[in-house]
């Protein structure tokens, strides 16, 4: 006798939720429970869908701008790019109370505008800013947590890589999610840095200006470090937002241009060679490899769920709860909140979207909109622990007067409270993700 499909998804789940706790791969954890419970439930039916699940997966053409991406990211990280930006921002805004975590901001926003990814800010913030913070006697708590929540703005501002695995599972233009996290990416920049200026104005011993005699240096002289450290970065940046915003390119023809400029930024830095070549080649295919195994998995892990029924279930549910449309976006808000405390977003976005999407149809939710309310969501979960990777990152390269929980956790309770601020200004204000979308020359 078969077991309802509410058993059936319950015990999904509950292998999915068991499989993690353990401490298994994720990939692994997803196709495990996929396998076992679509088996009983849908019996030789599963191996079809698994068959055609992954195959969807590896041929998808906007999946292979994930590739080049990261390689763009890997190349902008061993020019050496960001320790230049870094240097000539920090005698730029050494002058004001908490300068130099506002330099790590607006680094880690050009990283995040030239990379896609989130790691890599972390680490060269953390190798090379951090060092110069606490020499200069920055607070270690407000360093640390400018650094993890800098470095998370690579997950949201274009381009990054997970929009794009998003757009194919919600049915949306990747370019449209690209232009419609721009606004809200830069938001929640401006708010990390109007933190960091207030508390430092009202506690100048947390940031202190750096002495007139580390940044005698003449405006001529940091103007011109800022132009050649921050011009190319631009170039690159508008390489790739620049050719999909006017519609030249389509977002994987782009990435192709990104990866272009980024190897010749890197030979004109001087920091090309055949070793870097290689190195970033292993990279992006260790990378790259372990993304579109987790997103092929979840694909397997949705089907299965989509297979037993649970689409259907979750709708009907969602639907008839009696608190409204706002009330059941709040609830789907708060799911990718959830699965964040547990889960990277390569295996949040294939699990959830699919299965929320027809409900947001229903409710006649603006998909862009909500997409951007996701992905904020989504993006507290590199700060909050257990899973939290931007605070292991960071602890893995930190100094060793730099302590976890001390530190790194109380450093970025008050980032975390500005991205539930972003959040709900972005909820009152769609205008925030709307607006540069419909200006799009298509």
């Amino acid at each position: 006798m078969t077991a309802s499909p509410e058993i059936l998804l319950i015990c999904l789940f509950a292998g999915l939720l068991l499989g993690l706790a353990s401490g298994f791969p994720v990939p692994f954890v997803m196709l495990g429970s996929a396998l076992l419970v679509g088996f009983a439930g849908a019996g030789d039916a599963f191996f079809n869908m698994l068959v055609l699940r992954v195959f969807e997966t590896m041929h998808s053409y906007i999946l292979v701008s994930i590739i080049l991406f990261v390689f763009m990211g890997i190349m902008l990280e061993r020019s050496g790019a960001a320790e230049k930006l870094f240097s000539a921002l920090h005698l730029l805004l050494g002058s004001l109370r908490g300068g130099l975590g506002l330099a790590v901001i607006a680094v880690c926003t050009l990283m995040a505008a030239a990379t896609g990814i989130m790691g890599a800010p972390v680490i060269v913030m953390g190798l090379f800013a951090l060092p110069h913070m606490l020499s200069r006697n920055y607070d270690p708590a407000l360093s640390s947590g400018s650094i993890c929540a800098g470095g998370t703005l690579g997950i949201l501002i274009p381009p990054s890589i997970m929009l794009i695995v998003y757009g194919p599972m919600a049915g949306i233009s990747v370019g449209q999610l690209f232009m419609a996290a721009v606004l809200p990416g830069l938001l929640l920049a401006a708010l990390y840095a109007l933190y960091i200026l207030t508390i430092c104005f009202l506690k100048p011993e947390l940031g202190p200006a750096l002495p007139k005699s580390q940044r005698n240096v003449s405006l001529a002289r940091k103007l011109l470090l800022v132009l050649t450290s921050m011009l190319p970065t631009i170039l690159l940046i508008f390489s790739v937002l620049g050719t999909i915003f006017f519609g030249i390119a389509a977002p994987t023809e782009a990435a192709a241009v990104g990866a272009l400029v980024s190897v010749l930024l890197a030979w004109g830095y001087g920091n090309l060679s055949w070793s870097v070549l290689k190195d970033a080649f292993v990279q992006t295919t260790v990378i790259s490899s372990m993304i579109l195994l987790i997103v092929a998995a979840a694909f397997v892990f949705t089907g299965t769920f989509m297979l037993l029924g649970g689409g259907f279930i979750v709708q009907d549910l969602l639907l008839n709860l009696p608190i409204g449309p706002w009330g059941i976006l709040g609830i789907m808000t708060a799911a990718f909140f959830v699965f964040g405390l547990f889960m990277e977003w390569v295996g949040i976005v294939p699990i959830l979207v699919p299965i929320f999407t027809p409900v947001l149809q229903k409710l006649g939710f603006d998909p862009l909109w909500t997409a951007m309310l996701f992905c904020v969501a989504m993006q507290t979960s590199f700060l909050t622990p257990p899973m939290a990777p931007a605070l292991f990152y960071l602890k893995g390269v930190a100094p060793p007067q730099i302590r976890f929980g001390a530190h790194i956790i109380r450093g970025v309770l008050p980032f975390l409270l500005i991205q539930a601020l972003a959040l709900v200004l972005l909820a009152v204000w769609p205008g925030l993700a709307l607006w540069l979308p419909s200006m799009m020359l298509r």
